[in-house]
């Protein structure tokens, strides 16, 4: 007998069984596959030159075009939303994409999120710089944008969900510029050069909300879990991001997921129909039920309009492991 061989054999096999596995609990999330697209075309105003912007969003095939510009909302049951924008401030309208679809290979699209400077021109004669970090997340951008402020008040964070998965899987690649400085630039004022080197992040929560009489939103924490991209890397397929359930404060590699109510809370549709601030009130039981679930990409992690150019996150066949 060929005892190396035999080896050899039983490895392939356990590897297999384990694969195998691994597929059957997981469960993919809808369009998490990045395979279709929505391609919408926007007129700019004619004050920051008339010309036409494309916007890309995750959800079925199809090219929106023609009838004038237009709020999106979610198409085809699609869960996903991403930080591309019709804007109409002041009147001026104006279009952000910043996340698009990749060939990974010839016969399969991903979705690639990128840090990069949005150049305005008003009137042929004022330049505008805006850094602008490119995200996708689970729930819904509220459009058309009428201010900066307040970026989470533009947004519909989370989606109803009431599994327990022990984590997010995933396939990425990073692209990461060797520099050890970001930009900040609004487009008002200069560019300032702050230190530090920016990442990319990923992040998921499990919440348990709840609708007081007065239709203000509250949520407990159930599970978090996340991870900080550092440096570039070819494409990791099959990456497990861990949930971890119950009171994570004093975790120290989840610290940077600390609990969000005030400034920082996000936002979503009471039974009203009314966006209000979902305010969460602590940590919930490690074995208690949620109600809805986040998970956020992004090319950046800072404040907004803060971002070092060049910066790009791959996605890909996004699901959840159980």
């Amino acid at each position: 007998m060929n005892i190396t061989r035999t080896a050899s054999l039983a490895a392939l096999i356990m590897s297999a069984m384990i694969s195998a596995a691994q597929t059957k609990t997981t469960e993919p999330i809808p369009y998490g596959d990045f395979e279709h697209w929505v391609r919408r075309t926007l007129r700019e105003s004619v004050v920051i030159g008339g010309h036409e912007k494309v916007l890309y969003e995750v959800g079925p095939e199809r090219n929106i075009s023609g009838s004038g510009n237009a709020a999106y909302r979610n198409l085809g049951g699609s869960p996903w939303a991403t930080s591309n924008v019709y804007a109409k401030v002041s009147g001026v309208t104006k279009g952000s994409n910043a996340v698009y679809p990749a060939n990974r290979t010839a016969n399969n699209r991903c979705a690639k999120l990128c840090t990069q400077m949005e150049r305005v021109k008003v009137l042929g004669l004022i330049n505008m710089d805006v850094m602008v970090a490119g995200s996708m997340f689970l729930g819904e951008m509220i459009e058309p944008i009428t201010s900066t402020s307040n970026p989470y008040a533009k947004m519909e964070m989370g989606i109803p969900y009431t599994k327990r998965p022990k984590a997010l899987v995933m396939d990425y690649s990073v692209d990461m510029p060797q520099t050890d400085t970001r930009v900040k630039s609004t487009g008002f004022g200069g560019k300032k050069v702050l230190p530090g080197r920016d990442e990319a992040v990923v992040f998921v929560m499990l919440q348990r909300r709840w609708e007081d009489a007065q239709g203000g939103l509250h949520a407990k924490r159930i599970a978090t879990g996340g991870e900080k991209f550092k440096r570039g890397t070819a494409w990791q397929s099959g990456h497990r991001v861990p949930l971890v359930y119950g009171d994570v404060s004093k975790n120290h590699s989840l610290s940077w997921l600390p609990l969000r109510n005030g400034d920082n809370s996000y936002y979503a549709h009471n039974s009203k129909g009314k966006l209000v601030r979902i305010q969460e009130e602590g940590w919930d039981s490690a074995d208690a039920t949620p109600t809805h679930i986040i998970v956020m990409f992004s090319a950046g992690n800072g404040e907004p309009y803060v971002g070092t150019e060049g910066l790009t996150l791959y996605v890909d066949n996004v699901g959840f492991a159980f």
